[in-house]
């Protein structure tokens, strides 16, 4: 099988050289032979680490994807275009595609994977989410079966390293982020990983596989974790929870009797999580992805999330799968359904951590007490901490609808005895 190559940056290197080291096993334990033909790069005098042979570089990606002696094209430049025109290309001309591109897939991975079928071939992706760890290939086969009912977790390494170091050296957000950058975790423009981007559009890829409806990177609501202060985590570690930036999708059915489609709900923030669950311990720039169904219960996917080996790992391995399915003169669908009905965050339901700095005066608990019931919102606990002449007070929330925390919140800011909203976290995982 020869395989051309689209992009030998850092994750195309090292698929180099782990191809070039796994040739021999791969051969003797599938049958398939495995041959680099040509490699797309944008500069052929660039020094490239690892064993590559020069004469196989090309600037024309075009020319790799039309070249009828290459049977399958692996894509890790990234991007949507011209990586969409040139996977597109590829899978009509009857080419298996192996790609890591998650922007693409979570923006119209549902047209790439029509091509593929339409052509009969196979598009990939492992390696679009969290890098080495084995989760796209298990929902799509191992749980084919199954009745998942919610994905939940650690999807972006970056924003897990900062979080740690904050958590476990006490560190403030700038500091974490800075040695972050330092390490290569965090690009010099961090955006897309603090915001939550990165991790939304892996959350829309695992929300379309696990329920088989097209989910795409703007269904997905985001918050970041810039605002988390090392204030939130001294609060979290007294109240039994760490702070972790979550992928959330949720699958709801119709209202009983109702003749209406399921709702999807899929979401990015920071939240708390108690300190006994499994991810509470998922430190630095690991991932790990829990998947809830109705009859395999609770299983949990751990391991490296990101960097080039590890993520060249994942694209091996498709490419193995791709290659012998080849072999086999067959191919595996992504089934991929309707667009998926989205539910708003606004009708979602979590619980909440509230930080509230409020005067120090009779009655200010009754007045901030009469604000969550009035919308609804049930306490479950509190605890209150001296400020000079003020105090600062800090909710957990019974399981309430986001709607009506966002009402009870516009009732806090209007009290007179309530200096300032701090930080308002969801509490997940209880």
């Amino acid at each position: 099988m020869r395989i051309g190559l689209l992009g030998c940056g850092i994750v195309g290197g090292a698929f180099v050289e782990l191809l070039n080291e796994r040739r021999a096993a791969i051969a003797a334990t599938s049958g398939v032979e495995l041959e680099l033909a040509r490699v797309a790069v944008r500069s052929i005098t660039k020094e490239r680490a690892g064993d590559l042979d020069p004469a196989l570089l090309t600037t024309d990606a075009q020319s790799v994807v039309d070249d009828p002696t290459i049977d399958l094209i692996v894509e890790v430049i990234g991007g949507i275009e011209p990586a969409r025109s040139l996977i597109q290309s590829a899978l009509r001309s009857g080419k298996s595609v192996v790609t890591g591109n998650k922007e693409l897939l979570a923006n119209v991975g549902a047209d790439l994977y029509a091509d593929a079928d339409a052509a009969g071939v196979d598009l990939l992706f492992e390696a679009a989410v969290a890098g080495a760890i084995p989760i796209v290939r298990p929902l799509r086969e191992s749980l084919l079966g199954e009745d998942v009912t919610r994905l939940l977790g650690i999807v972006n390494g970056t924003t897990n390293y900062i979080l740690t170091q904050m958590s476990a050296d006490g560190v403030s957000y700038a500091e974490a982020l800075a040695e972050a950058q330092h390490l290569g975790y965090a690009e010099r423009d961090p955006t897309a990983d603090v915001e939550g981007y990165d991790a939304g559009a892996k959350a829309a890829i695992l929300a379309s596989i696990a329920f088989g409806e097209q989910v795409v990177a703007g269904d997905v609501y985001h918050e970041g974790i810039a605002g988390i202060t090392d204030a939130d985590i001294d609060y979290a570690h007294r109240l039994g929870y760490e702070i972790k930036l979550l992928a959330i999708a949720e699958a709801f059915p119709p209202a009983e009797g109702s003749a209406g489609r399921r709702e999807i709900g899929v979401r990015v923030h920071p939240a708390m999580v108690p300190v006994d669950h499994p991810l509470a311990s998922v430190r630095d720039s690991f991932n790990a992805v829990f998947v809830e169904g109705t009859a395999a219960g609770e299983l949990m996917f751990y391991g490296r999330g990101a960097g080039g080996r590890p993520t060249a790992s994942a694209v091996l391995g498709d490419v193995v799968d791709a290659a012998a399915n080849r072999l086999r003169g067959h191919h595996r669908p992504v089934p991929t359904g309707a667009r998926a009905k989205i539910r708003s965050i606004d009708d979602l339901a979590s619980a909440y951590y509230v930080n509230l700095e409020v005067t120090d005066a009779p009655g200010v608990l009754a007045a901030v007490a009469g604000a969550f019931g009035a919308h609804g919102v049930s306490i479950r606990s509190m605890e209150q901490q001296g400020l000079g002449s003020g105090a600062r007070i800090a909710f957990i929330t019974h399981r309430a609808i986001e709607r009506n925390l966002r009402a009870t919140l516009a009732d806090l800011r209007r009290l007179d005895v309530v200096a300032g909203i701090g930080s308002v976290l969801r509490v997940v995982g209880d």
